[in-house]
């Protein structure tokens, strides 16, 4: 069992009351300690069979499945390859972004127990079976999304992604998240120009300017 030593720095001492909203903020990508995935039976996710993304859906039923894909087009040409801890929304989301033309096609390696290391080797081996690197990972993924999170978003209409930002804004302020103050809204030119006189007020001790700004003279 994984200690707080053991885990990246963003996860560790998290309260038990807290998990669930410091897991729902910041597990967007792939946990180099995560614990069993679900998986689905093969021939959908052995990493040997290329079926329709219609079809891989159909036969996992869309479940929450960590692994490595390949997205081909049409033409059954891979395009783009990656991995993910829920490969069905990363999908969803390449067929948003990309269309039915481009995101035809798939071939998955589902990893019961998900390691980084391990899956962007097989990312690699597989790229490297082909006698071109696939477009979209010529440009480190461009449009492609590349964590859960990128497609969750990729995938959402405008108002759904309102709704996400303002809910994910709540949760953070519930967790205390010192973040936030650092997020600071750029200042306009005229709150620049009253702290600048502010500031030198402050060190030249001449108040007079500040004073007329107050008094609107």
């Amino acid at each position: 069992m994984a200690t707080d030593q053991d885990l990246p720095i963003e996860h560790q001492n998290v309260p038990a009351a807290h998990q669930g909203l410091h897991d729902f903020l910041y597990g967007a990508g792939v946990d180099e300690h995560a614990v069993e995935a679900t998986t689905t039976a093969a021939p959908a996710s052995d990493g040997d069979h290329v079926m329709s993304i219609d079809d891989w859906q159909a036969e996992t039923g869309n479940r929450k499945l960590a692994g490595v894909y390949a997205v081909l087009d049409r033409d059954r040409v891979p395009q783009y390859i990656s991995y993910s801890r829920n490969v069905a929304l990363s999908l969803e989301s390449h067929v948003t972004q990309q269309g039915p033309e481009v995101c035809a096609f798939v071939r998955v390696q589902a990893f019961k127990f998900p390691k980084r290391t391990e899956m962007e080797a097989l990312c690699a081996a597989w790229i490297a079976e082909l006698e071109n690197p696939p477009s979209g990972n010529l440009d480190g993924g461009g449009q492609w999304a590349k964590t859960v999170g990128e497609a969750a978003r990729a995938a959402m209409s405008d108002a759904e992604r309102q709704a996400y930002e303002e809910k994910k804004l709540k949760l953070r302020k519930a967790m205390a998240d010192n973040t936030l103050s650092q997020e600071k809204t750029p200042l306009s030119a005229e709150e620049v120009n009253r702290r600048q006189k502010l500031e030198a007020a402050v060190t030249n001790d001449d108040w007079s300017a500040v004073i007329r700004d107050a008094s609107g003279e």
